[in-house]
């Protein structure tokens, strides 16, 4: 009435001391990065400073916060 089922067979991992995984089967270069772009350089140079020019608010921002953090821990630190 009742089937056993078989026992599953128990995987063993051994660790070879590589600290990458073995990318031997893969090809040399994917096909993607031998293509080269079709856009002009001054369209690849007004993509980055439009990246750039969208991001300096928040930099900005960012470094003030910092700037502020140390000088409150210098105040606390200079006054104890």
């Amino acid at each position: 009435m009742s089937e056993k089922k078989p026992k599953k067979e128990k995987i063993t991992y051994i660790d070879d001391g590589r600290t990458i995984a073995d990318m031997s089967g893969l090809p040399p270069r994917a096909a993607w990065t031998q293509k080269g772009t079709t856009s002009s350089f001054k369209d690849i140079w007004r993509t980055y400073w439009s990246a750039v020019r969208m991001m300096i608010r928040p930099m900005l921002v960012v470094i003030g916060f910092i700037i502020a953090v140390f000088a409150i821990a210098t105040l606390i630190f200079w006054l104890m």
